[in-house]
């Protein structure tokens, strides 16, 4: 298939694996900064080809995963009110509040309906005028344009029985949070492809400079991720801190700036909470002033921050990079995707999800078939 066969030739990947071990001299530890990347990493077992003096973290790279237990709470709240229809993407009905999830509570008769498009949240309020249709709608820069091109469709079409709960972030902030940690290693960073395709690489100018840290955007390919890796390594091994991109056939400097319009006009940079994190400053979107009728937090009361439940689970480790799936003792034991306990192994993009789908399953069927 074009664009991805020759991203993920056998012979092409050994080579840039050889020019990694080349150039590297010392220690150095990396983080991709998507639940994407982070799946083929493990899938494609990258970070078992690297040379042990490589090491990868994984970041906050799953939106799902990092939507803060509040939102979680509201948006239960607001679904179980017998005049709402609540829609949102599928693994957002799984990802569990203090009192249980959405999945909960639309078993207990809330009406919560999973979608795979704003449009269609949009298609269900035209179907249902006498009910309250409200779109939990989550996510990094990547669904912030479909989102805002929803409510300027619901604006114009004057759908008042429309809202949105909105729960987006950015990720230039979470990578500054995670570099002003006190117990930081992160020495560089592998930027999401699609975020930037969005948005343009130039917000990790300044973060590169200020902390010294490359900055390479990468696509999500095998090839793509070692060419990644490799010039980041260059790059410290140089002693250089700039921003790269190496996704070229996907991302431009300046980003869509339709979509970004779109952004700009239904959308204003917050505060915002993230799962494992904490506050982050300028990390999120809210509703604008403009758009405020839309806001689900106007018509159903506003979020009030909740402290994040603590118990064996080390999600939160996880998502700030300080810990790896298999190092918590219930990693595929007590937890499964089956009987997740945590927002990491129940989303799809969750970096548990993926240790356990690429390592211990498919370990689990070699030995099966033996």
């Amino acid at each position: 298939m074009k664009f991805r066969d020759e991203y993920r030739d056998a012979e092409a990947a050994r080579r840039m694996v050889e020019a990694i071990a080349r150039t590297v001299t010392r220690r150095w530890t990396l983080m991709e900064v998507c639940g994407g990347q982070t799946h083929s990493i493990v899938r494609f077992g990258i970070d078992q080809l690297l040379p042990d003096t490589i090491t990868l973290l994984h970041g906050p790279g799953c939106p799902v995963c990092v939507t803060p237990v509040s939102y979680v709470d509201k948006a239960i709240e607001i679904a179980s009110r017998p005049e709402v229809i609540l829609c949102t993407f599928g693994d957002m009905v799984r990802v569990p509040g203090t009192q249980g999830s959405l999945s909960t509570a639309r078993s207990r008769g809330a009406d919560v309906r999973i979608v795979y498009s704003p449009t269609e949240v949009l298609e269900v309020a035209r179907a249902e005028p006498q009910r309250e249709v409200v779109f939990f709608a989550v996510g990094f820069e990547t669904t912030a344009p479909a989102n805002a091109t929803a409510a300027i469709q619901a604006r114009r079409e004057g759908l008042g029985n429309f809202s949105m709960l909105v729960s987006q972030v950015l990720v230039p902030p979470a990578i500054t949070a995670l570099l002003a940690a006190p117990d930081n290693h992160v020495q560089g960073f592998l930027a999401a492809g699609h975020v930037c395709t969005v948005m343009g690489y130039q917000a990790y100018r300044p973060i590169a400079e200020r902390w010294q840290v490359p900055i390479v955007v990468t696509g999500f390919e095998p090839l793509d991720i070692l060419e990644g890796i490799y010039r980041c390594i260059v790059q410290l091994e140089q002693g250089r801190a700039e921003v790269e991109n190496q996704y070229s056939r996907a991302v431009r400097r300046g980003g869509n700036a339709v979509a970004q319009a779109a952004m700009d006009e239904v959308f204003q940079v917050t505060p915002r909470f993230w799962r494992g994190m904490g506050e982050i400053p300028d990390s999120g979107l809210g509703l604008s002033a403009a758009y405020a009728d839309l806001d689900a937090e106007r018509r159903f009361g506003s979020v009030t921050a909740k402290q994040e439940t603590r118990g064996e689970c080390m999600s939160g480790l996880v998502l700030r990079g300080e810990r790896k799936p298999t190092d918590c003792p219930a990693f595929g034991k007590q937890c499964t995707p089956d009987h997740p306990l945590g927002v990491t192994m129940i989303s799809s993009e969750g970096a548990c999800a993926a240790y356990y789908r690429y390592r211990i399953h498919q370990r689990q069927a070699v030995t099966e078939s033996e």
